[in-house]
């Protein structure tokens, strides 16, 4: 139907998204990594360690992209970043601080609404950071993304053991760190405290600029050492995983992640989604992970009746962490009812969207047993998952 023309002057209009700018901090020598070349430049997972997050943020809408290097490296960081729109050089100072500081004098010609500021050495850059830390810049003019502190701490008194510290109160800083252009700039132009500053939040602070919190994620994790380089074993890696649960009257059926109406539903771990349970099984069994059962044990009380969504998600995850993303998904579910073609689609979609995937790489389909065992006897459905994962 086509819509009513308003009168002039009385239509409103999206407000334009902001101007996203990045400096990516890469004038290290990065000794520690045992590299031949700066670690930023080095190779991992196959490409320059350094590009892993500028491709991020170019996909991300970033423009320009100032990637602040150590003298006398154009030539390696041109090859590093080759081909990737608006990439501009600055050479680095004789500290972060002061390598930041010139990146952003770089940009005022420019002058982005909101500029982030990160580290090479992270190359793992989640969309839903990005997108955190942009909602966050809407109500303050700074924004970092932190991680609880989850190991107990002590303070040290030389090699013995002091008072606990309290780690309620602390957390684990990352980057990118994101700010309203205009105040970072000043803030680091007015930068009188140590040399080196531990990061740009702290110049923030030092300025008067409140800083807000939000959701990081392990994925930011830096890569520090030679063992960081470590190539995964295999370009690919397959799992497999199989489940079975029995049905039962005055259950929920759940298959998938998607609720069915039957008359019996599955009894066991969680929801006893079965089809879940050998995906995740296979995942896990891809990066030598475990089990289900490991992560979350069914003898742990707050598992009784969650959601298996959630332990596919982590399964990923931890793929992920191990340098693997999902390549495909064939999984095979075994019964005799309900039919499972009618949720074949909503089965998929579901799967997808949990794996962050497109739907096209996630085949699910059924069989059953010909009225043989217990499967045949309606006593139970079994699935059977088979995953490949790719290197990133």
């Amino acid at each position: 139907m086509v819509g009513k023309r308003l009168p002039a002057g009385t239509m409103s209009e999206a407000p334009s998204p902001p101007s996203l700018a990045v400096v990516i901090v890469a004038a290290g020598q990065g000794l520690r990594a045992g590299q031949a070349v700066p670690k930023q430049f080095a190779h991992w997972r196959g490409k320059p360690l350094v590009r892993h997050s500028a491709e991020a943020f170019a996909a991300a809408g970033f423009s320009p992209i100032v990637v602040a290097i150590p003298e006398g490296a154009d030539e390696v960081a041109a090859k590093a970043l080759t081909g990737i729109a608006e990439v501009r050089y600055v050479v680095g100072g004789a500290s972060r601080q002061a390598s930041v500081r010139t990146a952003l004098k770089a940009l005022e010609q420019d002058a982005p609404q909101y500029v982030f500021i990160h580290d090479a050495a992270r190359p793992l850059l989640p969309q839903t950071v990005i997108d955190r830390l942009i909602d966050a810049l809407s109500t303050h003019q700074g924004a970092i993304p932190v991680l609880p502190v989850i190991d107990s701490l002590v303070e040290a008194i030389g090699s013995q053991m002091g008072a606990p510290a309290p780690r309620e109160a602390l957390r684990r800083v990352q980057t990118p760190q994101a700010f309203s252009f205009d105040a970072i700039l000043a803030a680091h132009r007015a930068w009188h405290g140590e040399a080196n500053a531990g990061d740009d939040a702290q110049v923030a602070q030092a300025a008067g600029i409140a800083v807000a919190l939000i959701e990081g994620d392990e994925m930011l994790q830096k890569v520090t050492t030679q063992s960081d380089f470590a190539a995964p074993v295999a370009a690919v890696r397959i799992g497999t995983g199989y489940d079975v649960h029995r049905l039962v009257e005055g259950e929920e059926l759940w298959l998938c992640g998607v609720k069915i109406e039957h008359s019996h539903g599955l009894s066991g771990h969680s929801d006893a989604d079965v089809a879940i349970h050998a995906l995740v099984d296979a995942i896990l069994g891809a990066v030598a992970q475990g089990d289900i059962g490991i992560h979350f044990p069914p003898s742990d009380p707050q598992w009784r009746g969650a959601s298996s969504d959630q332990f596919l998600a982590h399964a990923a995850h931890r793929a992920s962490l191990a340098g693997y993303a999902v390549g495909n998904v064939d999984l095979t579910i075994v019964c005799e009812a309900p039919k499972i073609g009618p949720h074949r689609k909503a089965m998929q979609a579901r799967l997808a969207s949990i794996l962050d995937v497109d739907i096209g790489v996630v085949s699910v389909k059924a069989t059953t047993t010909e009225g043989l065992g217990p499967m045949g006897r309606g006593e139970g459905i079994a699935a059977q998952a088979v995953v490949s994962l790719v290197a990133i």
